[in-house]
């Protein structure tokens, strides 16, 4: 037993490998690490480097959310160098259709669309979409939308999601398609569909976008701080952070506005709409020289219409009535330009007409349009070119389709508030004029003041509330009877004298009761 204990508290001998045993051990590892490889290939994402901008590009094209500038022309100059020596890859003329797509959005330059659209079907020729040439018919269904025509923008979506119900691709293009046409009710049914198959940056756009349409500011405020959490790029986080600015500017913060749009800029320097943003939020806070300058440096960036007309207006209040018309002129040419390569910019052409050129011809181009597109900003547009051509009884109707949803928009409550008025209805003009300040009060340079001049106007409620609210005479409470307790039975059975009934009080509130006339007594007998 000693000996035994002595030999276990003595340490091993070490190990010593042999030649041959190397290059066992060594092959063995060589059989392992290939039957691995076999197992499971090498993927992309096993590569420990960064993508570089054209992965990022492609990428962010694949999951429909913004992509940068300098990301988009590697990916465009990429594909185009390759399909001169490959011209019947058609995924290839599916990726390149789509971001010549994103490039017209992000520059809103319209030339980028007819590009967009010779590529994408270049790739549907290649590859039907009855062989389920995906990426293509989804660039065909975002190019529709990204041009206004909402309808054909439908029918590409609902093709994709007849092919295949759970492929997310169809959604994105269904909620804005559908939001267009002013079905709201399937767009949220969409929107939910999404965000059940993807959730990411584009179904928490949607949703957000949906809930706002609602009027849901608090539940659009989660869904864009979702969207922030799962961005993935400089881009997408840039476009979502002048997204969460244009909620804040609905809502009449102009200071937070301004920060997340400077927030979007600092993260991407190239976001124009973040810095159209920040020139409405200058303008907001009375920076009327600093938001001037900022309009003309998003203008150069993207020429957007909508951004021309608030600068015409914004120099407009400030007195600069030949600037003014100059920011005027610049958006009947980049709206032109657009016409030309078939995006549909009548909205804000209404507008303008409605407002500074020809009411008529407004009511004439946005009647055509409500035949097309039964959104809300068309009912809001028509009925306020018709209240401008002295037609307040029909104008009447389409303001409230665009306030009936629930959308809390200063512009749209403003426009009822003055078709009311001009009907003579003071109680719902001052109701929603005031509205119309309360949600955001620099709503507008123009009509933030003439919304506070007609509610001033309109004044204040009579004292006492409307007509026939209060009794003509004084109320009088009723002297109800009360009622007397059922006597007990006596204790004894011996007689009790019968007691006198007391004499009534008398009840200064009413009259005393009338005497009840009792028959003559009859003469005595003689």
């Amino acid at each position: 037993m000693d000996r035994i204990e002595e030999e276990a508290q003595q340490p091993a001998p070490p190990v010593t490998f042999t030649g041959r045993k190397t290059v066992v051990a060594a092959a063995i590892a060589v059989v392992l690490i290939a039957g691995a490889l076999l197992i499971r290939p090498a993927r992309p994402a096993d590569d420990a480097r960064p993508p570089g901008p054209m992965e990022r590009a492609a990428s962010a094209v694949g999951r429909g959310a913004p992509a940068s500038a300098v990301d988009l022309t590697a990916l465009v100059a990429d594909r185009e160098k390759w399909l001169e020596a490959h011209p019947r890859d058609d995924a290839s003329w599916a990726v390149l259709g789509s971001a010549y797509l994103e490039q017209g959005r992000r520059t809103a330059d319209p030339g980028w669309y007819p590009k967009a659209e010779k590529a994408l079907k270049r790739s549907l020729e290649l590859r039907p979409a009855e062989k389920g040439n995906v990426e293509a018919m989804t660039g065909m269904g975002s190019l529709a939308n990204a041009r206004g025509d909402f309808g054909t923008g439908r029918k590409w979506g609902e093709l994709l999601r007849a092919q295949g119900p759970q492929r997310w691709t169809a959604y994105p293009v269904l909620v804005d398609a559908y939001t267009g046409l002013g079905d709201y009710k399937a767009a949220e049914t969409a929107m939910q569909r999404l965000v059940d198959l993807r959730p990411g940056v584009a179904a928490y756009l949607r949703a957000s976008q949906v809930y706002r349409d609602r009027g849901w500011r608090e539940d659009a405020a989660m869904a864009m701080e979702s969207a922030a959490g799962a961005a993935k790029s400089p881009a997408e986080k840039a476009y979502v952070l002048y997204r969460i600015g244009e909620l804040a500017w609905e809502r009449g913060d102009p200071g937070e506005a301004l920060r997340q749009y400077e927030a979007a800029l600092r993260t991407d320097p190239g976001q124009a709409e973040a810095l159209g943003g920040r020139a409405r939020a200058l303008a907001g806070l009375g920076r009327g020289g600093e938001a001037v300058r900022d309009y003309r440096m998003a203008l150069g960036r993207a020429p957007v219409p909508r951004l021309a007309l608030e600068l015409g207006e914004l120099l407009e209040s400030l007195g600069r009535r030949e600037e003014a018309r100059a920011a005027y002129g610049l958006l009947r040419t980049v709206a032109a330009r657009g016409t030309a390569q078939g995006v549909n910019e009548e909205v804000v052409l209404g507008l303008y007409e409605a407002d500074h050129g020809d009411p008529a011809a407004a009511v004439r181009r946005l009647r055509e349009e409500w035949t097309r597109h039964k959104s809300m900003q068309v009912a809001d547009a028509l009925g306020w070119a018709l209240h401008k051509g002295g037609d307040d009884a029909a104008a009447l109707e389409y303001a409230k389709k665009a306030t009936d949803r629930g959308m809390r928009s200063a512009d749209f409550a403003y426009h009822l508030g003055v078709v009311e008025q001009g009907l003579g209805d003071e109680a719902g003009a001052r109701r929603h004029l005031q509205e119309a300040l309360r949600t955001n009060p620099e709503f507008s340079p123009v009509r933030g003041p003439l919304a506070r001049e007609a509610l001033a106007s309109v004044g204040q409620p009579p004292p006492g509330g409307p007509e026939n609210m209060q009794p003509r005479v004084p109320w009088v409470p009723v002297d109800l009877p009360t009622a007397s307790p059922t006597p007990s039975a006596p204790p004894s059975p011996s007689p009790s004298p019968k007691p006198t009934p007391a004499a009534p009080k008398p009840n200064p509130k009413r009259e005393p009761p009338r005497p009840t006339p009792t028959p003559s007594e009859s003469p005595a007998d003689p």
